[in-house]
């Protein structure tokens, strides 16, 4: 039985991340781990910055989000006879990404991209290049939607 890791960001990439982990889960009997990582907002300084309580809101209106949606994906899965773990983790993406799939054993991350181009990538980073370039298993990457088939 292979697990497949499903570190999802609910863009609309997500729905071509979860399709597909279908697909590979029923072909290879396997079972799912949804992954969602909750990004605390960054503060570029200490002068710009919200007060600790705007913060700590912030991140509990986006938990509570993304157990929403979470709970939902788990049921397509559940529909679908594929066993299905879900995890919420609060952090940086890549390196939580990369510890999930250590600790659930993943034989695959399947996850997608966004596209955002080189000089986006440069300044800002990303995550998927981050977790390629990491991962000590197979990492399955789907293009944004919009570049799927050019």
């Amino acid at each position: 039985m292979k697990t497949f890791l499903l570190p999802v960001d609910f863009s609309p990439v997500t729905a071509d991340v979860i399709e597909s982990a279908l697909s590979f889960a029923r072909a290879f009997a396997g079972r799912v781990a949804l992954l969602h990582v909750v990004q605390p907002p960054y503060i570029a300084s200490a002068r710009s910055a919200l007060p600790p309580e705007a913060i700590a809101e912030a991140v509990a209106v986006a938990e509570e989000e993304a157990e929403r949606k979470l709970a939902a994906h788990a049921r397509t899965f559940a529909r679908a006879g594929i066993e299905c773990s879900v995890r919420m983790l609060s952090g940086r993406p890549v390196p939580l990404i990369l510890k999930e799939a250590k600790r659930a054993r993943a034989d695959f991350i399947i996850m997608g991209s966004h596209g955002h181009g080189r000089i986006y990538d440069l300044l800002v980073g990303s995550t998927a290049s981050g977790v390629i370039k990491q991962a000590t298993c197979g990492v399955i990457l789907l293009p944004p939607e919009d570049k799927a088939y050019e």
